[in-house]
């Protein structure tokens, strides 16, 4: 990796740790009782497993879709060229 590259990649890690270190912070001094937070936190978990699985499933149909095009075409390349009388 080229020192830029690795240049970027800590600066991305040092946003990335802030970030995890800015909602640990807006956790602790959140302005509810724990039982609400850790409550909200559940429930954006629970939205959150149920767009990744549609998202996954969105995902998992369309490569499906694309593989029985691609097989379609492999077949149809493995044909030989009919000819026809006229």
């Amino acid at each position: 990796m080229s020192e830029q590259g690795k240049q970027v990649a800590r600066v991305a890690a040092l946003v990335a740790g802030g970030a995890v270190i800015g909602a640990g912070l807006g956790l602790l001094f959140a302005p509810q009782t724990g039982a609400e937070t850790r409550r909200e936190i559940g429930r954006y978990a629970r939205k959150t497993q149920i767009h990744a699985t549609r998202w996954s499933r969105a995902i998992q149909s369309g490569v499906k879709d694309v593989v029985e095009r691609g097989k379609v075409l492999v077949q149809k390349r493995e044909q030989p060229p009919r000819i026809e009388a006229a």
